[in-house]
């Protein structure tokens, strides 16, 4: 059904009509709007919401363990989330409201030009109606008019009295009105067939044409709004497989946590590799005691260390200075030296365990190795250019590179001594540990330790030659480094240790610090406790002097199958 033909009488409800069909479209496009905006603050506050729970650390710093690594991916999947939603609006915004808008402005100026040539049929079809009404009254003017000069005429002509002058003066004047009646009559006529002829192409050809675009265009504006929503439906749907992938994201990260592993992260976070501490020895304080066998006493010494000791314990040496046990059960009680006197930040990472300090190690080796081959790629390419600007002198002086060349060669040759030191740092960590299980050696072992190492209590120096098995005359080696304070404790033992070994020195030792032993060169000295892999030997003078000495200034013997040996973890 078309408009021009069912609705020719009704251009004004057909006004209102489009007009309503626009104010809807308007209406739909402001709801797209508000409905795009809800996604970019959902969007904008989810992004936030990632932004605040992140971690604000380095990747160095953070977690590893899965639990923390799947929240961590949990966020990533909603931050693409976030963005998917963003896109939604994006969409929106685009293909639907930008869409609406425009197409609201082009219907209001193709509505307001079918308007207007309707308005303009209409007006000139007035026109035509109001010339053809004022001819037809012109016309039944005139014939009134013919009609009163039709009578007084006829009257003047029966009245005897009537002069012939006003006979014929009335009879002028009726032939005058019938005359001009009849020119009326002629114009009405006239105008009446163009009104009718006007009127039939207003309602059969300009009314319909009109109405018809006027349709056109309400149809084009349905169909509009049809697609419109489609592609509403569609900005939402397109996201859907991106947002399926997030939350399969989110479900494989939550399988992911795995609680062994995150147990082994703790042991492999915090273990010091340290070995637990051995039992407490008896100290048997009644040993200088004379008793007989009268006295009935009783030892008390334990049977279980008789046995094990396959005799009583050996009287102490009123010569020799007294010693408190090493093995300190610090676990609940008193922490060793290395956790209480904490260095601040030493270069070879001394103030850490073993196992922390070999990780940090390792660690630093992998970026400094990366910061020298970056270094190594930029004398590449500044070699590059330099054999360009050689072969093609008018692209730049090759001298003026040479001093960026050789500032890089030093940088790579300062990174290697870096590599190479932190290297010698990290072979003797190792060393340490793989030797820590089997801490008794042969007579016929030697100690091969590299300068540069753990001092007794847990500082670290910075020599690093190796220790040599002859006797012969050598550069002195440099000393270790011992905190002032470091051996303040380490001789208030109650117990002698037994002799292990012996040592002859290599060269003389002033022993300035306390707790270190003075000697001289080519002096004999017993073992009483060996290095422990920091640099220093435990040792006892003939006169019964105890103390510490640099394992590098001393040739040293082990004793065979040596019994009472301690080895301190």
């Amino acid at each position: 059904m078309t408009w021009g033909t069912e609705l020719w009488d009704q251009f004004d409800n057909l006004d209102k009509h489009t007009q309503w069909g626009i104010d809807f479209l308007e209406r739909y496009a402001k709801f797209v709007k508000e409905r795009l905006d809800i996604e970019q603050n959902y969007a904008k506050q989810l992004r936030s919401l990632v932004k605040k729970y992140c971690p604000k650390r380095s990747k160095d710093e953070e977690p590893r363990f899965t639990s923390c690594m799947s929240f961590y991916s949990i966020l990533n999947e909603l931050n693409d989330y976030a963005g998917q939603r963003e896109v939604v609006a994006e969409e929106m915004a685009h293909k639907v409201y930008g869409e609406l808008m425009k197409y609201s402005q082009d219907l209001k100026a193709e509505r307001k030009h079918h308007l207007q040539e309707g308005r303009k049929a209409q007006q000139y079809l007035d026109h035509c109606w109001k010339q053809m009404d004022n001819s037809k009254k012109k016309f039944e003017r005139e014939c009134r008019e013919a009609e009163k000069s039709q009578i007084n005429y006829d009257r003047l002509d029966n009245d005897i009295n009537a002069t012939k002058s006003d006979v014929e003066k009335a009879k002028a004047q009726f032939y005058l009105r019938t005359h001009a009646a009849d020119e009326s009559k002629n114009e009405y006529a006239a105008q009446l067939q163009n009104f009718n002829a006007e009127q039939w192409k207003h309602f059969n050809n300009a009314i319909p044409h009109i109405f018809k675009n006027l349709q056109s265009m309400d149809e084009r504006r349905t169909v509009k709004l049809g697609e419109t929503y489609r592609s509403f439906a569609e900005a939402e749907r397109r996201v859907i497989p991106i947002v399926s992938k997030c939350l399969e994201g989110m479900v494989s990260a939550a399988k992911a946590v795995d609680e062994r592993r995150d147990s082994a992260i703790v042991v492999e976070s915090f273990k010091s590799g340290f070995e637990p501490p051995g039992e407490f020895p008896f100290e048997d304080y009644s040993q200088n005691l004379s008793r007989t066998g009268s006295d009935g006493t009783i030892s008390n010494t334990p049977k279980g260390d008789r046995d094990r000791d396959g005799g009583p314990v050996s009287r102490s040496d009123p010569k020799h200075p007294m010693s408190r046990p090493k093995n300190k059960l610090w676990l609940f009680g008193k922490k060793p030296k290395w956790s209480v006197k904490m260095a601040p930040s030493l270069e070879d990472f001394s103030h850490f365990p073993p196992e922390q300090r070999r990780k940090r190690l390792q660690q630093r080796i992998d970026e400094l190795n990366k910061e020298l081959q970056k270094e190594m790629d930029q004398r590449d390419a500044l070699n590059k250019m330099k054999d360009v600007y050689e072969k093609n002198p008018q692209m730049g002086d090759p001298s003026s590179l040479q001093p960026k060349i050789s500032e890089t060669i030093c940088n790579m040759e300062k990174l290697r001594s870096e590599i190479h030191k932190n290297e010698t740092w990290l072979a003797e960590v190792e060393g340490k540990q793989s030797s820590r299980g089997d801490r008794r050696h042969s007579a016929d072992n030697h100690q091969h330790t590299p300068q540069g190492r753990e001092s007794p209590e847990g500082s670290y120096t910075d020599d690093t030659s190796q220790e040599h098995q002859t006797p012969h005359r050598r550069p002195r080696p440099a000393q270790p480094t011992p905190d002032p304070h470091e051996f303040d404790d380490e001789f208030d033992d109650d117990d002698p240790l037994p002799v292990i070994g012996h040592c002859k020195a290599l060269y003389s030792f002033d022993g300035q610090n306390e707790g270190t032993l003075v000697m001289a060169e080519d002096e004999v000295l017993y073992i009483i406790e060996e290095d422990k892999g920091d640099g220093w030997t435990r040792a006892r003078k003939q006169s019964g002097e105890e103390g510490y000495v640099p394992t590098s200034y001393v040739e040293i013997t082990m004793e065979k199958n040596s019994k009472g040996a301690v080895t301190y973890i």
